[in-house]
């Protein structure tokens, strides 16, 4: 199977960020050589930023995004959005880049299943 889900929300404030990636490690989990597909947009681009610093017993969501990274699946941002909120290629964690329209429109051609949060 090769899902994609697509993240609007913003990294901390919501848990939609949270329970999307929750959602991505499970379905890794069930089956490790699913090809999960993970498309940052809006605010939710801040969710993949390198050396994320959060409170002690609290989630970082750019570990939760390199589990999907270890697992050979892809995330991805959304390039205008980065433009918008100021952050560069240098911002992005390992694993993660910068994407296209083109490219999410072509990501939810090949996906089998596609979730939006």
């Amino acid at each position: 199977m090769k899902p994609l889900l697509i993240i609007n929300d913003p990294p901390y404030g919501t848990e939609r960020c949270y329970n999307a990636l929750r959602l991505a490690s499970a379905l890794l989990k069930q089956d490790p050589s699913m090809a999960v597909t993970v498309f940052l947009m809006a605010d939710a681009v801040g969710a993949a930023r390198r050396g994320q610093k959060v409170p002690e017993g609290y989630y970082s969501l750019e570990r939760m995004l390199k589990r999907v990274v270890v697992s050979k699946g892809n995330v991805l941002l959304c390039g205008t959005c980065m433009d918008a909120r100021g952050m560069t290629d240098q911002d992005v964690m390992d694993g993660a880049r910068r994407s296209t329209m083109d490219e999410l429109a072509a990501a939810t051609i090949e996906a089998d299943k596609v979730l939006v949060f």
